[in-house]
């Protein structure tokens, strides 16, 4: 995290399943509570809305999202992976390997099963 006052904060970007929408809340907070900028999902795909109403403008809607995050990772200086119990999904395992061909870190809210992360 940047320590200099004259500097941006740090920014951190969230990555995770969004089944867990009150986990990437609470995350948030803790995150921007000790002085970060957050970058997280905008949208919840999991619940209903009309701009995702259909198949087929949800599956836009997913490529766009998708893409979009990987341009938040690219302005993030680290990454957080919201992951209760464990579970990383195929989209955010894709994001952390992006993330990591950027050098960023990736830290976790839980230890990863049959990992030394935490």
């Amino acid at each position: 995290m940047h320590t200099d006052s004259t500097s941006r904060p740090a920014i951190v970007v969230l990555c995770g399943s969004t089944r867990f929408w009150e986990q990437f809340t609470e995350a948030a907070l803790y995150e921007t509570a000790a002085g970060r900028i957050v970058l997280a999902p905008g949208c919840n795909l999991r619940e209903q809305h009309a701009l995702w109403s259909t198949p087929d403008r949800a599956d836009r809607m997913k490529r766009m999202l998708d893409d979009l995050h990987l341009r938040k990772i690219d302005l993030a200086d680290d990454v957080l992976v919201v992951n209760p119990g464990g579970y990383i999904g195929d989209s955010t395992r894709r994001e952390i390997e992006y993330a990591r061909s950027l050098g960023k870190e990736v830290r976790y809210t839980h230890p990863v099963p049959g990992s030394d992360r935490a």
